[in-house]
């Protein structure tokens, strides 16, 4: 099968579309991102590439701090909204009411299902991006999302972020870590 090129790009079919959260000048601040990953289990670490243009950006380098906030798909307005008016702009800080837990300095946006808390572990210069390794504090989980001590996907109803559009979470194809099990060499 032969494919065709698309030139360099930082392609990846799907990210979780997710609110960053940070105080800026004493005030709570959510934008919408979607370049965000998992970067380390021991000591648990996510990450996040934000623009160095970006309001938010002011509210890490002052604090340290920030949180990813994991909107479900009733919120797509909400989290869209935060994506499109810059809190530099607009006050955002009603958009979504807030909570602080074991930091005091990351906003947590009370309506999301599950809030991550970080401390900015390493700030990298990536060119146009900021990417900011956040060492995970502690995560917060609406009870009613958790099935078997565990925030689950379906109750959670995570957006994602895929073509210059939002989905939700399909249907389930196979276990991970044993769906492989099957595999027969042809």
């Amino acid at each position: 099968m032969e494919k065709v090129t698309i030139g360099p790009l930082p392609y990846m079919s799907v990210m979780p579309a997710l609110l960053v959260g940070a105080n800026v000048e004493g005030k709570a601040n959510y934008m919408t991102a979607a370049w965000a990953t998992v970067a380390c289990m021991a000591p648990p670490m996510v990450c996040v590439a934000l623009n160095k243009s970006r309001f938010t950006v002011q509210g890490i380098k002052e604090n340290g701090t920030f949180s990813l906030n994991v909107p479900s798909c009733s919120q797509v307005v909400a989290t869209d909204h935060c994506g499109l008016v810059s809190g530099a702009q607009e006050d955002k800080s009603g958009v979504f009411r807030s909570s602080y837990g074991k930091l005091k300095t990351a906003p947590l946006a009370v309506e999301c299902p599950v809030n991550i808390e970080c401390r900015v572990f390493q700030s990298v210069d990536c060119g146009s991006h900021l990417l900011y390794v956040g060492e995970v504090v502690e995560v917060h989980v609406d009870p009613s999302c958790m099935t078997g001590g565990s925030p689950d996907v379906e109750k959670v109803s995570p957006i994602v972020y895929a073509q210059h559009a939002y989905f939700e979470v399909g249907m389930l194809l196979d276990k991970a870590f044993s769906a492989g099990k099957k595999y027969q060499p042809a």
